[in-house]
């Protein structure tokens, strides 16, 4: 409540003056409330605000965002792999893009907690990112409108795949694709490669 609250204050007082520096925006509720809040606060700030932003998230979904709307870009802390440790370091510096992955189990164990605990966070996290991966891809893929026979444009018909005699590049592609590591952009652009293997 007092985050929302926050920001609900933020949306209301900012104007194309303000610097806002927004840091975790949902991380009080769940995964996919938090998501949902944080990519429409960040929207709106964009699109109807027009303030110079820090949004801080790590939401890595939300990272897509700057391929969807004009004034959005990714910055990421540097990291690099310790080879002699096998230990992450976080460097001082800022670069373009987004992160390639969160690192808050690696912030755990660099504040001390036990390697027990590490080691069995990294499998839980190994599991539930098999899950979500899969649900947070179908409910945020960019969403295109349909078709609209008013302006002259076919609409098109659905395309029904044979599930039984699949050709051999459609189902190539299908066994290629890396369900668990895939952004919302990416499924897009698999999805639109199928519908062009199938149209072929």
């Amino acid at each position: 409540m007092v985050e929302m609250m926050e920001t609900s204050s933020i949306l209301k007082n900012a104007t194309k003056k303000s610097l806002l520096i927004v840091d975790e925006i949902g991380r009080g509720t769940s995964t996919f409330d938090g998501l949902s809040l944080a990519w429409s606060i960040l929207e709106y700030i964009n699109m109807k605000l027009g303030a110079r932003t820090l949004f801080a998230t790590h939401y890595h979904e939300l990272t897509d965002l700057d391929s969807i709307h004009e004034g959005i870009f990714n910055l990421n802390v540097g990291v690099k792999h310790d080879e002699k440790t096998g230990n992450m370091v976080f460097l001082h510096e800022i670069n373009e893009g987004p992160a390639s992955k969160s690192y808050g189990i690696e912030v755990a164990r660099l504040a001390g907690l036990p390697t027990d605990v590490v080691d069995r966070a990294k499998e839980i996290l190994f599991e539930l990112e098999k899950t979500e991966n899969d649900e947070v891809s179908r409910v945020t893929r960019p969403v295109k409108s349909a078709s609209d026979p008013k302006n002259g444009k076919k609409e098109e018909k659905p395309v029904q795949l044979s599930l039984f005699f699949p050709n051999d590049e459609l189902a190539d592609a299908v066994k290629n694709i890396d369900l668990y590591n895939i952004t919302p952009l990416e499924a897009m652009n698999i999805l639109a490669h199928l519908k062009d293997l199938v149209r072929n």
